[in-house]
C-alpha cells in the first residue's frame, strides 16, 4: 500500500455515522472516495459535500451521497489533501485547480483534516508552485504587476488550451520557490483586483495525516 493509500484509509476512522462529510480533491482523496463506497454499501449512512466536479462524479457512480453545500447548515468534517503542509499546518493546495472550493467547504467544517505522503511535508512552504485562481478579464495585466511583483507567474495551461476551474476561471501558478511570510503574503495577492482566490491555506487544517513508508503519522495543531 503506497503512503498516499496509508494516510486516506486512515482518515476513515475520524468518520462517524450520519456525518456530513467535506470530500477535497486530488489523487490521495481518490483511495478515501473508494474506501468510503466499501463502508456505505456496508451500512454506512453519510452525506458528502464534494469540493470539485470530478470528486463529484467519482463519488456519485459509487453510490456516495452528494449533496450541495447550500442543501447542509454546516460541514461536521472536511478530508481534503494538500500539495505542501509546513509544521504549522500551513500549506499550499489547488495543483487540481479547486482551491476556491476546497477553501469555501473548508471554512464552513467544523474540523478539517488534511492526508498527504512524507514527500508533502516540508520545512518551508513554496517550492510547490502557489495557484492562485483569478477571473479573465484583465488577466494580462494581473500578470504584469505579479510579473512586478517578482512573482514568476504562469498561466496554467491545459494542452493548448488555459486550465478553466470547475468556476469558470483561470489559475496562475507563482513559481516562488521559498514563502517567509505565508500569512501576509495570502493578504496582499487576495487584495490585488481580479483574485478571485490564493491557494495558501493558512490556520485552517486542524490535523494532517501523514503517510510514512509503512504507517502513519497524526500531527494535530497546536
Amino acid at each position: 500500500m503506497n503512503e498516499k493509500q496509508l494516510a486516506a484509509e486512515k482518515s476513515i476512522e475520524f468518520i462517524k455515522n450520519r456525518m456530513i462529510l467535506g470530500l477535497g480533491t486530488g489523487s490521495t482523496v481518490f483511495f478515501l472516495v473508494k474506501k468510503l463506497a466499501e463502508l456505505v454499501k456496508q451500512g454506512l449512512d453519510i452525506t458528502c459535500v464534494s469540493t470539485s466536479n470530478q470528486t463529484s462524479e467519482l463519488a456519485k457512480s459509487l453510490g456516495i451521497r452528494i449533496s450541495s453545500l447550500n442543501e447542509v447548515e454546516k460541514i461536521d468534517l472536511t478530508i481534503d489533501g494538500a500539495d505542501e503542509v509546513d509544521k504549522n499546518l500551513n500549506g499550499i493546495k489547488g495543483g487540481g485547480g479547486a482551491l476556491l472550493y476546497e477553501k469555501i467547504v473548508a471554512k464552513a467544517s467544523n474540523k478539517v483534516i488534511w492526508i498527504v505522503d512524507s514527500s508533502k511535508y516540508v520545512l518551508q512552504l513554496g517550492k510547490f508552485p502557489l495557484p492562485v485562481e483569478i477571473i479573465s478579464f484583465g488577466s494580462n495585466q494581473l500578470l504584469k504587476r505579479f510579473d512586478e511583483l517578482g512573482f514568476n507567474p504562469e498561466i496554467r495551461k491545459n494542452g493548448n488550451d488555459n486550465f478553466i476551474t470547475d468556476s469558470g476561471n483561470l489559475i496562475v501558478d507563482l513559481h516562488l520557490n521559498e514563502i517567509e511570510d505565508a500569512i501576509n503574503l495570502e493578504r496582499q495577492i487576495k487584495l490585488i483586483p481580479g483574485v478571485v482566490e490564493v491557494g495558501l491555506f493558512n490556520n485552517i487544517a486542524d490535523l494532517v495525516i501523514i503517510g510514512k513508508g509503512n504507517s502513519t503519522e497524526i500531527i494535530n495543531r497546536v
